[in-house]
């Protein structure tokens, strides 16, 4: 019990470091837990125990991960985008498996080594590729929806990959079809049971959960309907990682969706940090020298052979420009989280001889370090060896230039979904010329016939800025629903023409200051402007003067809506990672007495340089003091204090005790 407790210890507090560090450099934490492994594991310090416990606690990570995979598979988006994923995702899966295992065994692999190294080299890294293209705000580009397509095919393929590993590992004493067709015919039976199970029993049995208003019941059940459903497909003969996809499927089909992922990640992220440590500890530092040339070849032909066949194919399959084609090779031309998942498997049905898993391993590190700059300059990589991606912008960019070359004085709209187009209307039937930029080819194809003045083009580059006129227009207003493509159109329009007024919508005042700070003429929070709309009605309604209530709604907008931004969260779970001007809320505090602040003025608290502003102080039901009052306080006073939920907690504890 002592060793497994220092074990943990260690763990943590090294872990706890390294991806602080690597975060801080902005490299993925799968890294930060790989190297905690390799540091701390059997063939280096030897700190801690590779023990049949961490072993398990790393398949439960695996399930949670599968568990997610399952709650975010959707059919319908699936038979959507079907030539993409389906055609393209399929052909790239196939051939990668089939080019890197017949390369496996032309070099000596039996043919089951061959095809787990396959099935490893085929799948791409979906937690650092769409993390990435998302910081970079290239999810809804080109090349980020061939890549997204490709990896859900991927993610899929990783459930038959499950079954047929386990299958090839047995004795034959059978052959391997009846053995193959046995695991499939029990894969498939399986699942069509758990589905029915989850279609006909889930639904009622959230329902009565969630009425139980209990969130600890809620996790509860969510943990018990994974792991039960892991343990069925292992009692089975099938793998652990395929129950928990199955049952993340099945409560993907419930309205408690959203609410399960939100209870369910920080179980996976800390079991797949184990699983990660795990296979960390399995690369031996000793034979690395005597292996890492080869290991460095193998990465560099993993890099290079994916990117090539990506290429060929998003060109073959879907039409992709040679430049887009390039820039989605690069995306995926790593090896992924899941290639851990199958060679753990494979390494347990002793399929990976020891040097073969040694070099693979170190090969698919390799490929990962190397991924977020591979994405991160895929763009001026593609643009360097290709011309087809920058023909491309140009053919817009000019395209753009001859519909606005006549346009003075316009309103430039960045983003034609349903508040862009709503604006244009309202700009056309005033007499007003507009020019709208969009990047979605069928919305821009269906209202472009439709009269619309639309063209395709990417508002974040400065040069389709230019050619929209944006030196001759008269306003910018920026709609677009992600927040980080709004600020880098916001900042290249700013260097273009720093004088023209710039509107942007958000959602919510989530990142206010961040694009006043970038220079916006006037942010506009869906949320804020909703509540002033209803109450203007409420005041409507009760006989209120019209040019009262404009009045009083223009000074909340001139006022920055600060108010309004200023409430009370209740029991809202807080989020880390969201900037502190929205983390801040309202809180109240009592002053009992012998508190410290008892008898001292508010300016002699400080409270500003705490971090702290006073929203009101209430002495009685009928007498509320200003902020900024210097007042004495009294015992009983009520101090109404805005903040964020660190600072207000310290502030606490300084108003009672000083």
């Amino acid at each position: 019990m002592h060793d497994a407790l220092s074990d943990t210890i260690i763990l943590l507090a090294i872990s706890v470091v390294c991806v602080a560090l690597f975060r801080r450099v902005k490299l993925p934490a799968i890294l930060a837990y790989l190297t905690v492994g390799i540091c701390l594991g059997p063939h280096a310090a030897n700190l801690v125990q590779n023990s049949d416990t961490l072993h398990f606690l790393a398949e439960v990570g695996i399930a949670f991960l599968l568990f997610s995979l399952g709650l975010e598979f959707s059919l319908n988006r699936l038979i959507a985008n079907r030539r993409s994923v389906v055609g393209l995702g399929s052909a790239q899966v196939s051939l990668t498996l089939l080019i890197a295992g017949l390369s496996a065994w032309l070099l000596g692999a039996n043919k089951e080594t061959a095809f787990v190294m396959g099935c490893i080299i085929a799948l791409s890294s979906t937690a650092i590729v769409i993390k990435q293209l998302g910081e970079q705000l290239e999810l809804d580009s080109r090349h980020g929806s061939a890549s997204i397509s490709i990896l859900l095919f991927q993610d899929i393929a990783v459930v038959p990959m499950l079954v047929i590993i386990p299958a090839i590992a047995s004795d034959h004493e059978t052959s391997f079809l009846v053995e193959l067709s046995y695991s499939f015919a029990m894969g498939v039976g399986v699942t069509v049971l758990m589905l029915a199970i989850g279609r006909w029993l889930l639904r009622p049995l959230f329902h009565e959960v969630a009425s139980a208003h209990s969130a600890e019941l809620f996790t509860l059940t969510v943990l018990l309907i994974a792991l039960v459903s892991a343990w069925v497909t292992e009692l089975a003969g099938l793998s652990m990682a395929l129950g928990a996809f199955l049952a993340g499927m099945m409560l993907s089909e419930t309205e408690f969706k959203h609410q399960i992922e939100n209870d369910i990640r920080p179980f996976r992220d800390i079991f797949l940090g184990l699983f990660f440590i795990t296979v960390g500890m399995m690369v031996d530092v000793s034979s690395l020298f005597e292996i890492l040339h080869w290991a460095i070849l193998l990465t560099i032909a993993i890099i290079f052979g994916k990117t090539l066949l990506i290429m060929v194919l998003s060109k073959r399959i879907i039409g992709s420009t040679t430049g887009v084609a390039m820039r989605t090779g690069l995306v995926l031309g790593q090896c992924g989280e899941f290639g851990f998942a199958i060679m753990a498997l494979a390494v347990s049905f002793n399929l990976l001889p020891e040097t073969e898993s040694q070099i693979l391993l170190t090969s698919i590190v390799l490929t990962m370090i190397a991924t977020p700059f591979l994405v991160k300059y895929n763009g001026l990589i593609a643009k360097t060896f290709t011309g087809s991606y920058t023909q491309s912008r140009e053919d817009a960019k000019h395209a753009i230039s001859n519909e606005t070359s006549s346009m003075d004085k316009h309103v430039i709209i960045c983003g034609f979904g349903r508040i862009g187009q709503n604006i244009a209307k309202i700009l056309d039937s005033e007499g007003f010329k507009y020019f709208a930029l969009d990047y979605n080819v069928d919305l821009i194809s269906n209202a472009a016939k439709a009269g619309y003045k639309v063209s395709f083009g990417d508002s974040t580059h400065r040069e389709i800025l230019q050619a929209a006129g944006i030196e001759r227009a008269s306003i910018l207003v920026i709609c677009h629903d992600n927040v980080g493509s709004a600020e880098k159109t916001l900042r290249q329009a700013k260097n273009i023409n720093d004088e023209i007024p710039i509107l942007v919508r958000t959602k919510d005042d989530t990142y206010y200051e961040q694009l006043s700070e970038a220079g916006a003429t006037e942010v506009i929070p869906e949320t804020l402007e909703s509540s002033l709309l209803m109450a203007s009605h409420v005041l409507s309604l009760l006989g209120i003067p019209m040019a009262r209530i404009v009045r009083r709604v223009q000074e909340m907008r001139n006022n920055k809506y600060a108010t309004m931004r200023e409430f009370f969260h209740g029991d809202e779970t807080d989020d880390l990672e969201l900037p502190d001007d929205i983390r801040k809320r309202l809180a109240s505090y009592t002053l009992e007495e012998g508190s410290f602040a008892i008898g001292k003025k508010i300016e002699d608290l400080h409270l500003h340089s705490k971090g702290i502003t006073l929203h009101k102080n209430r002495k009685d039901d009928s007498n509320v003091v200003p902020p900024n009052s210097d007042e004495t306080l009294q015992a009983g006073d009520v101090l109404v204090l805005f903040g964020t939920p660190e600072d207000l907690e310290h502030i606490e504890g300084y108003l009672l005790n000083g």
